[in-house]
């Protein structure tokens, strides 16, 4: 759920409130029960299986299906490092410290903090750096949005315009991580929890979906309460442009370090789970031992791919020129990859699944409903975006 609530989230968000005021917030809160919908079914699997989702896909797809799967897990993974690392370098960018300095770092940091051998480590290291991101909340609470003008932008949704439509694709775009189901999967398997732990399980990824959601519209609504009223339809250049809006109701120093510990906070949490979710589900398509119980010595073609990715995620990020833009642009190429990714986890629910678990007759059809609209709204925002 944290690393759900990513710098990609934060900047596509504000940028939609930048250009559109509170349109796109009912679309963040429709979103909830679907995000939901799909973690579920990922965290159904892992409990009652034991195995994780790459793994899977092998075992009743076969060996075919399985690589296409990890090419997609792949390009989602390193988009989401991208879009990690970005917010990582635009906030040292506020602070005057310049991106050969700030990656480096980053990049030691995240290896660090996974070869330690250890996943409950891992785990609670990332989720106390992860806090930080409640500070979105604060910022938009002490913003004192008009309850009104969200309620009048609610209603007047320009669905025809190419831009609306592209930045909503983004946002389901950033909500969908592709490599979230994997990493649902993988993690509860990494945790040992089984069917007897199916209930809290399921009482988590409620609790983290809506979270997720909540965090995300109030970046929106911190944009659209502090400089919605001025400015009409202008897109935000920079992280540091986010920052110098959202921290007008904090004051500058106060303010920018809340938004930068926010931000560093989910680029953190996010780049770590995007990165063991490549290195999960690489290692279960390919048969390669893969723990975080293991040492990197115990592990090495896990713990390789690990550090591979992010730092393939840093290297990108050094040579762009234009951050928000591409943070955009990585969360709207996430609607092409949807449906496959939605595509191979309900089949796999439907079929391997026992009786008492399995995805079947009315849920079935509701659940493949819901995802076949998801998609299309996601696909047709992108493509007319693009085009």
């Amino acid at each position: 759920m944290l690393a759900d609530a990513d710098p990609g989230n934060v900047v596509v968000a504000a940028e939609a409130g930048a250009r559109w005021g509170y349109r796109l917030l009912p679309l963040l809160f429709l979103l909830i029960p679907v995000l939901y919908m799909v973690q579920e079914l990922a965290a159904r699997l892992g409990c009652v299986t034991g195995r994780g989702h790459g793994e899977l896909i092998r075992a009743h797809f076969g060996p075919v299906a399985a690589w296409i799967s990890a090419a997609g897990l792949t390009i989602a993974a390193i988009g989401s490092l991208v879009t990690e690392f970005t917010g990582i370098a635009g906030v040292g960018e506020l602070y005057g410290v310049p991106r050969s300095l700030t990656l480096p770092l980053a990049c030691a940091t995240l290896i660090a903090i996974v070869s330690t051998g250890s996943y409950r480590r891992a785990e609670r290291i990332a989720i106390l750096i992860a806090l930080f991101e409640g500070a979105f909340v604060i910022v938009a609470a002490l913003a004192h949005p008009d309850l009104g003008a969200i309620a009048r932008d609610s209603l007047d949704l320009p669905l025809n315009n190419p831009d609306f439509a592209y930045l909503g694709a983004a946002l389901i775009g950033a909500v969908f991580n592709p490599w979230m189901v994997f990493y649902q999967q993988s993690a509860t398997v990494e945790k040992g929890l089984d069917v007897g732990d199916y209930r809290a399980v399921r009482w988590d990824t409620a609790m983290g979906a809506a979270i997720t959601q909540i965090l995300t519209a109030s970046a929106l609504i911190a944009i659209v309460a502090t400089i919605g009223g001025t400015r009409e339809r202008v897109s935000l250049g920079s992280i540091g442009e986010i920052s110098q809006a959202l921290t007008q109701v904090l004051g500058a120093g106060v303010g920018q370090l809340i938004f930068s510990l926010g931000v560093m906070g989910a680029a953190t949490v996010a780049a770590i789970v995007a990165s063991l979710a490549l290195a999960w589900g690489l290692g279960e398509l390919s048969g390669h031992r893969r723990s975080l119980e293991s040492s990197p010595s115990g592990a090495p073609w896990f713990y390789a791919v690990y550090g591979t990715s992010v730092l393939c995620g840093a290297a990108i990020v050094w040579l762009a020129p234009d951050l928000v833009t591409l943070i955009v642009a990585a969360q709207a190429l996430n609607a092409f990859l949807l449906p496959m990714v939605i595509g191979f986890l309900i089949a796999l629910a439907a079929q391997v699944l026992p009786a008492p678990y399995r995805l079947e007759g009315w849920r079935l059809w509701l659940t493949t409903g819901v995802a076949v609209a998801l998609c299309a709204i996601g696909l047709l925002g992108a493509l007319r975006g693009v085009g």
